[in-house]
């Protein structure tokens, strides 16, 4: 079955277990042209291939990176003296005939991310020759653009309304994003909503902030007053960025937790006549994330144990700040959200709040998302969203309050499920991610699935959490309890191979689309019954008064970090 946005609710997410058949179509073309296809289909018909995908002798834009399930492109325009970091990013429609999604490596570019593999693709090439003709066309020169391009609204949308084989005629659209300003506040605003001694780092102006690299979709690299530093901003809503930068500006200073933001970075905003806050920076850590740096050290044999140890102590004892120290909860533990610093040691980033997809997250926490993702899906039966909504509230009463786009400065963030846990069991919950994040360090492997459906990784994972093969044996024992209680997740049936999802185990040529649905319907099903079944006991457990925190019984963070230093202490013995 083909990686497209169909799959997320028919196959992905808990939803397909309560999602209609009516709309999914089981005939899916195939991916290669066979001996049957006609002429009219046919790839070796001229009409149905794309005049050229070579790059412009001088492009005038870059590719940085891709999201949104491969319909969304950072682009960066190379003809300024500084780009702001306006993040016009260019988007294509979801649904392109088959032939097209094939020349243009759409279902690869679903799970790539990096500008390395992503230059490489039909669609990178093809996004820089269509915006290289339509400002030749559409603009008196190259001037013209740039002085356009400094004055849409922060965040605003180039899309490409008709992927054609002739990309000459295909058109690009700009959707200016005034709602996103309408959401942006104030400093001003923040202060009444924060308090008058709230320490807000110094306001620089949009202006100033020149971007290097888009690094992801709401970071940048970027250069101010000629120093390095990256740019936190959000193009799908304020909200999340708003807690973060309150969240960042009032944690208690820990070694391996990112430091307070430097700048918030303001600007006049073209509706409303506000000078609203736009994003922060924080200190650049050249290095890199452990995602990217634990297979290449692995790779070389220069992964060395002390090292290991070092960065899973540092790693717990940042988690034991946050939750002892600054009172807050992390639910967004995995290896993209730990870089390190010039001298190699971990520092946490990453404060939304949001938290991690269920393949990662623990299963008390899984239970409560996959009610809640139930209960938000638009396209869901509305009889099952209000049945799911009614358990949902039982948790969290005013749950739909923060689905609300606007910042209201909740104390807890967003994080529905999150806020339904207790402090106990959030520091469960995170001891689990823990575990799965010390099985990666010890393995050294960039994520603990072989072939996430979400991302794929320039170095995919030889392994599949919880197999060992390099964690020394006392560091085995650790994983196994801090992740007690885990359960099957789906890419045990249903899996990515290369760019397609799969049965696991069957060969693909013995089913179609339809059983791939199937079976993710079925154990879907078995999951939701299962979280049902989990919250209602754990409803009577605490009213009568039996409900203990720490359910499966991990061990607690102070426990982890005594037991780290106790093996490291026995590693440098034997070394």
């Amino acid at each position: 079955m083909e990686l497209s946005g169909r799959a997320i609710q028919h196959v992905i997410h808990p939803t397909a277990a309560c999602s209609s058949t009516d709309d999914f179509d089981p005939q899916e073309p195939p991916s290669t042209p066979s001996s049957t296809t006609s002429w009219d289909e046919s790839l070796l018909n001229p009409k149905n291939r794309i005049d050229s995908l070579e790059l412009p002798r001088y492009p005038l834009f870059r590719v940085d990176g891709c999201t949104g399930l491969g319909t969304q492109f950072y682009i960066v325009p190379l003809f300024f003296p500084a780009v702001p970091p306006v993040r016009a990013d260019v988007f294509i429609p979801e649904t392109q005939p088959a032939i097209l999604r094939e020349q243009l490596d759409l279902d690869v570019a679903f799970h790539t991310k990096d500008a390395a593999r992503l230059s490489h693709l039909g669609i990178s090439r093809y996004v820089v020759r269509a915006l290289h003709y339509w400002v030749k066309a559409e603009f008196e020169d190259l001037a013209a653009f740039e002085k356009y391009y400094r004055t849409i609204p922060f965040g605003s949308r180039l899309v490409i309304d008709n992927l054609s084989f002739d990309m000459q005629k295909s058109t690009i659209r700009v959707f200016t994003n005034h709602n996103l300003e309408r959401q942006l506040l104030s400093l001003t605003a923040l202060t009444q909503l924060w308090g008058a001694d709230f320490p807000f780092p110094q306001a620089i102006d949009f202006y100033e902030v020149e971007v290097i690299k888009i690094l992801h979709d709401s970071v940048c690299l970027a250069r101010i007053r000629g120093d390095l530093f990256i740019f936190k901003a959000l193009t799908s809503g304020a909200k999340y960025l708003y807690h973060e930068l309150k969240t960042l500006c009032t944690l208690g200073s820990h070694p391996n937790v990112i430091a307070r933001p430097i700048h918030v970075v303001t600007k006049m905003c073209s509706f409303g006549g506000k000078r609203a806050v736009t994003g922060f920076t924080t200190f650049f850590h050249p290095n890199g994330s452990l995602r990217d740096i634990l297979p290449l050290l692995r790779i070389h044999n220069q992964l060395e144990r002390a090292q290991q140890f070092k960065w899973a102590i540092q790693l717990t004892a940042a988690l034991e700040h946050l939750r002892f120290t600054s009172r807050t909860y992390y639910p967004d533990l995995r290896l993209d959200n730990i870089v390190l610093s010039e001298s190699w040691e971990i520092v946490m980033v990453d404060f939304e709040q949001r938290g991690v997809w269920c393949e990662f997250a623990a299963p008390e926490v899984n239970a409560l998302e996959y009610i809640y993702l139930v209960a938000t899906e638009e396209d869901a039966d509305p009889e099952i969203r209000e049945r799911y909504t009614d358990i949902l509230k039982q948790f969290v009463p005013n749950f739909e309050a923060l689905e609300k786009m606007e910042y209201t400065n909740p104390p807890d963030g967003y994080n529905v499920p999150w806020l339904a846990l207790s402090c106990e069991e959030q520091e469960a919950a995170e001891v689990y991610m823990l575990g799965r994040v010390l099985w990666c360090i010890f393995e050294g492997v960039s994520g603990p699935q072989r072939a996430a459906v979400w991302q794929s990784y320039p170095w995919e994972s030889h392994l599949e959490f919880p197999q060992f093969s390099r964690t020394p044996p006392e560091m085995r024992g650790l994983i196994e309890r801090c992740t007690h209680g885990r359960r099957d997740t789906l890419s045990s049936i249903v899996t990515r191979s290369g760019s397609r999802l799969v049965i696991k185990g069957l060969d693909p040529q013995t089913y179609g689309p339809r059983e791939v649905r199937e079976a993710a319907q079925n154990f879907w099903e078995k999951e939701l019954e299962a979280a049902r079944e989990f919250l209602a006991m754990r409803a009577e457990r605490k009213q009568q008064g039996t409900w203990e925190g720490n359910h499966y019984g991990r061990p607690s963070l102070k426990d982890v970090l005594a037991e780290l230093k106790k093996y490291q202490g026995l590693t440098s013995r034997d070394t």
